[in-house]
């Protein structure tokens, strides 16, 4: 991957990754998608994990150690996890905001293997 493309990539899951945690802003609170999908509690969980897995699998296909990936599965887990709570879970998404660590991570990665 030339670094423009790289670029490219990380910019498309940068998007992503807000549009998932921090889209919206209410009360000085941001949010996204996830916690508003929360309110479902388990489906709407289920719902948002697919495309914090695609980020998941973008990271590894950008070459992060297995090491990365179990930590950005493990907050996606969590995720899963605290949010499936009826009520809690919602504000759970809110605060947690596991694509965006996700991708602290992977930019983290990038910055220290080059």
């Amino acid at each position: 991957m030339t670094p423009a493309e790289w670029q490219r990539e990380l910019e498309r899951l940068d998007r992503l990754a807000r549009l998932l945690d921090a889209r919206f802003r209410l009360f000085g609170i941001r949010f996204g998608w996830d916690g508003i999908a929360s309110i479902v509690p388990g489906l709407g969980d289920a719902v948002t994990a697919l495309p914090a897995a695609w980020l998941i699998w973008r990271a590894h296909k950008l070459g992060l150690p297995g090491s990365v990936i179990l930590r950005m599965a493990a907050n996606c887990g969590i995720d899963f996890v605290g949010g499936s709570v009826p009520l809690l879970g919602t504000l759970f998404d809110v605060a947690f905001k596991s694509n965006l660590r996700n991708m602290a991570l992977l930019r983290r990665h990038l910055e220290e293997t080059r």
